[in-house]
């Protein structure tokens, strides 16, 4: 039996949050892309520190504000840690698929999540897979495919482990997006969820930093590294603003509207993120873009709004009279 709708207010509440979310998480390039290009900071370094500034920050302000979210019922604790630990590998292998791939491609296979949630969420969590969702998964994609640039056939000149590892990094995500709705129905929440994930992320982070030998592309090469940004305080200024603010709030938000939506509608959603970023660049960074990545970000809108009207027409039909 499919789950029942729920009511079109809990649906435009739940719409408006993962739009919030993907329009917050769209500025994280900007500010990742200024200290990979001026300190030239290892990536899981950067996401490293990045991860546990989330955590350290999300802890101060519920010690400040509401001290019962720190707590937790023992018996989730496993849950948690497997869940951070998900992160961590979604990181990491985000971060070694831009490496071997480019960004372009490796935008275009980590978007193929939305695929991934759609499928697996109908499996694992018995939610709704009919004809419109699997039609705007597909304009979805082929949307991302436009704005990426990957449509260019000279973008996928990589080797099989490159496109093996894009491919696992949007099995990644879609397992992330799967382990925030199933948190959601364990009534864990949400800003509690943030924080044990990230701090166990942080530590999985580490680990993955320490492995010998600077094993992970991307990884420090020994553990002096870890501090790469050393004195540069202007540095950690802005590291610390990109974990607070945008990371922070974009990941929460991402969460919340996981408890209004099925995490295969939000994993759709988040793909208006890259037409979000390249409007942001075009702003502060004067990036332009051109017409066919234009008609990728109009072809990624018209899927959500493809699929916010047909969720609208169920909640209709199953309104009690």
């Amino acid at each position: 039996m499919q789950p029942t709708p729920p009511d079109a207010a809990h649906l435009s509440r739940g719409y408006a949050i993962a739009l919030i979310s993907a329009g917050i998480l769209s500025t994280t390039a900007i500010f990742i892309r200024y200290l990979t290009q001026t300190y030239q900071i290892p990536a899981l370094v950067l996401a490293f520190w990045r991860e546990i500034f989330v955590a350290l920050t999300l802890l101060l302000v519920m010690l400040l504000i509401r001290r019962s979210l720190i707590r937790v019922d023992p018996r989730h604790l496993p849950y948690l840690l497997a869940y951070g630990f998900v992160l961590a590998i979604f990181n990491s292998l985000w971060t070694l698929s831009v490496a071997l791939n480019g960004a372009a491609v490796a935008t275009v296979l980590v978007y193929c999540s939305a695929a991934f949630t759609a499928l697996l969420g109908w499996w694992l969590l018995k939610e709704r897979l009919d004809g419109a969702k699997i039609l705007a998964v597909i304009i979805s994609l082929g949307g991302c495919l436009l704005v990426s640039g990957a449509w260019d056939s000279s973008a996928w000149q990589g080797n099989l482990v490159g496109i093996l590892t894009g491919i696992l990094a949007g099995l990644g995500y879609a397992a992330y997006s799967l382990m925030g709705r199933s948190a959601a129905q364990r009534g864990l929440s949400t800003w509690t969820t943030v924080l044990y994930i990230f701090g166990f992320g942080s530590i999985f982070l580490l680990l993955f930093n320490l492995l010998p030998g600077g094993l992970l592309p991307g990884a420090a090469q020994s553990p002096g590294e870890l501090l790469w940004l050393g004195k540069e305080t202007v540095g950690w200024i802005i590291l610390i603003v990109l974990a607070a603010g945008p990371t922070l709030t974009g990941y929460g938000t991402y969460n919340l509207s996981l408890s209004y939506l099925p995490s295969s509608i939000v994993n759709l959603i988040a793909t208006t993120e890259p037409p979000f970023t390249a409007a942001i660049a075009f702003f502060f960074l004067h990036e332009r873009m051109t017409l066919i990545q234009i008609a990728g970000g109009v072809l990624i809108l018209s899927a959500v709004v493809l699929l916010r009207i047909h969720d609208s027409r169920l909640a209709k039909r199953t309104r009690p009279a």
